[in-house]
């Protein structure tokens, strides 16, 4: 059997877009949300209602959701295949929080919005840690918290189950989206077992999918690859250039110090054979403060 990666546009779609239950598995799994804030029911926003802006087509879903105790909160969930994101994340986030045509009809603005970002990329070198939760704080007091957006970055390179193995669906999930691709020859029974995941693993089998589905997958691979290279040409580009900038800057400091040493040689020179100060800072044109230190 063969299978499709579920983290293309496509798949992810196909996966999540119609099986409610399913995507509420997947966010109750991956949001930081506490036992009474766990999802209970979800609407998929309206596709008029998602701002129209050709950069941001790696968003893949917009939900309203309702929690066990009826309060409601919104999700943008968003696979992200490149190091240079965090505007942009924040920027989706916020158009969807405050976007006028969305508070007419209720859905953003007036409730919490959380953006669960699936990064392909390792982001935090620093650190061990692949997931990253932010809210917005005031100042340095991070108890004082500006509620209204949350974010959620998962760097899917750096998964690791271990810190987690608390959180059962967490990790099936996270195996999910890691583990499987079109090398996979065999699906690990763990991930059969549960219902929701068993039934996602099925849906990518690549005989399910249509010749145009098929290259419709295909062609979004191949964006992925083209913006990637976009974005690393032009990283190595800016590197290049500061790398140039930085010699260029060196070589004038280094000229720069080394002319003056040599006038101050000189001025040393002439104030040991009688010359007068003023007659030195003339000829040499350093400071007074340089001769009165020579002179010192």
């Amino acid at each position: 059997m063969k299978y499709l990666d579920p983290k293309a546009d496509l798949t992810f779609k196909k996966i999540f877009g119609n099986h409610p239950a399913r995507l509420i598995s997947l966010l109750n799994a991956l949001l930081p949300l506490s036992e009474e804030e766990q999802i209970h029911e979800i609407e998929y926003l309206p596709t008029e209602l998602v701002p129209e802006n050709n950069s941001y087509r790696y968003a893949i879903a917009n939900i309203l959701c309702t929690d066990t105790k009826g309060n409601k909160l919104c999700v943008v969930i968003r696979m992200e295949w490149s190091k240079f994101f965090e505007q942009r994340v924040q920027f989706l986030a916020s158009e969807l929080y405050v976007d006028p045509a969305i508070k007419q009809v209720k859905y953003f603005a007036q409730y919490p919005t959380y953006s669960l970002n699936l990064i392909s990329e390792t982001f935090k070198y620093n650190t061990p840690d692949f997931i990253h939760n932010y809210r917005i704080v005031y100042g340095k007091d991070t108890h004082q918290v500006i509620n209204g957006l949350h974010f959620t970055f998962i760097e899917l390179p750096k998964f690791n189950p271990q810190p987690i193995a608390n959180n059962r669906m967490m990790v099936l999930w996270l195996r999910f989206l890691t583990e499987i691709d079109e090398d996979t020859k065999e699906i690990p029974s763990d991930l059969l077992n549960d219902p929701e995941i068993g039934k996602a693993v099925e849906e990518l089998e690549i005989s399910g999918f249509t010749d145009a589905e098929l290259r419709a997958y295909d062609k979004f691979w191949d964006s992925v690859s083209v913006e990637r290279t976009l974005l690393d040409d032009r990283y190595q580009k800016g590197i290049e250039k500061g790398r140039a900038e930085g010699i260029e800057e060196g070589m004038e400091k280094g000229m720069e110090k080394g002319m003056n040493q040599r006038s101050l040689e000189i001025a040393r020179n002439m104030l040991e054979k009688g010359m007068d100060a003023s007659t030195v800072l003339e000829i040499t044109g350093l400071s007074m403060d340089e001769i009165q230190q020579l002179i010192g």
